[in-house]
């Protein structure tokens, strides 16, 4: 069993800057890829980024491709989301995601992940 708890979240203005966090309970957080998701107010759940255990390719959602960046710390069983040059439409709830070893493209997919957190709401005002 793996708990996710995500942090960071909150008001900011266009063109800003939010890191979120993901912190996971348990001994095996080395084991699990990580992804983050985003559902916007009326829309589905859509993902953003994804890194494996490893920590080696990481995949990114093309539209935000340039203004995140996933990373993880398996010492500190977190995973990170840097997002820059925010935009309104980025307004979301921001979810984080486990997935026992998985690899490659599946991680794009929900389904994929065996675990969720309760997600972090990001604002993005223009």
């Amino acid at each position: 069993q793996v708990q996710l708890v995500e942090s960071g979240g909150g008001l900011v203005q266009a063109g800003g800057s939010l890191r979120l966090s993901c912190v996971a309970s348990g001994r095996t957080f080395s084991s699990y890829a990580m992804g983050w998701f985003r559902q916007a107010p009326g829309k589905e759940r859509e993902f953003v980024a994804a890194i494996p255990w490893s920590g080696g390719t990481t995949y990114y959602a093309d539209s935000l491709k340039g203004r995140v960046t996933i990373s993880r710390d398996n010492a500190k069983n977190t995973v990170y989301l840097q997002m820059n040059s925010l935009k309104p439409e980025d307004t979301a709830d921001y979810y984080c995601a486990a997935a026992l070893n998985r690899l490659g493209g599946s991680l794009y997919y929900r389904a994929t992940y065996d675990y969720w957190g309760q997600g972090t709401q990001v604002t993005v005002s223009s």
